[in-house]
């Protein structure tokens, strides 16, 4: 009984050492999908739209678009990062770029504007994400919207992708918008596209604008564009 028991100890121990053996050599030769990094390499500008004296659009409840923007900025920035991108923070707080000690409001907005273009434009960004909240006199307008500049032909692509994503992630059914005016899209001269979160006009969406659970989908909607845009551009 021994010398039978001792033979089918060695036998497993052989079946689980040839099984650890070639898992192992699997598992050093595969390539593990957790481990990839679909961003590796690529720069990314993220613009927090207003910020410091600027507001930008306020909710009736009082929340501003400034907040909104830059929380989303932040998971957007997490994201990309952990994908192996080198993100480029436009703004990383509550402020503006105009220079320190700058009077009045129309001043300071138009050098704000300069500044964070010229930031894209003259960085090593490859790609520009300038995130805004909408607001209009109607209050039953809801949903995120994606708008372009079309002197770049991938800015399209990268739009389209943005907005399919926050079709497939909440369920908004918007076209992109051609806009050859944006400021900052057309003075950054690099592919871009400029993304309205939702409408602070409306009390629901600015109600959920602020909720983290949704801000984390809005960076999510986002993130899957940007991975899908270079997906397309790598294909050509």
């Amino acid at each position: 009984m021994r010398t039978a028991r001792f033979g089918m100890t060695v036998v497993f121990f052989l079946i689980g050492a040839i099984g650890l053996y070639m898992g192992l050599g699997q598992y050093l030769t595969q390539p593990i999908l957790s481990w990839t990094l679909p961003l590796k390499g690529e720069v990314i500008a993220i613009d927090a739209g207003h910020g410091g004296v600027d507001p930008g659009a306020v909710a009736a409840d009082g929340s501003v678009e400034k907040d909104v923007t830059l929380k989303v900025a932040w998971k957007l920035r997490d994201m990309l990062t952990q994908a192996g991108a080198h993100v480029v923070m436009i703004r990383d707080d509550d402020r503006d770029l105009a220079p320190e000690g700058m009077k009045g409001y129309s001043r300071r907005k138009s050098q704000d504007l300069k500044e964070r273009a010229t930031i894209v434009r003259e960085g090593d960004a490859g790609l520009l994400i300038s995130l805004h909240c909408n607001a209009v006199t109607d209050d039953t307008a809801t949903g995120a919207m994606t708008l372009y500049n079309g002197e770049h032909e991938e800015s399209k692509v990268l739009a389209t992708e943005v907005q399919e994503a926050f079709r497939e992630t909440l369920g908004v059914y918007r076209k992109v918008i051609r806009r050859d005016d944006i400021f900052v899209l057309k003075r950054a001269d690099k592919p871009g596209a400029l993304v309205e979160l939702g409408f602070m006009s409306n009390p629901g969406e600015a109600a959920q604008l602020r909720e983290d659970s949704h801000q984390e989908l809005l960076a999510l909607s986002v993130y899957k564009g940007i991975v899908s845009y270079y997906a397309h551009v790598k294909q050509r």
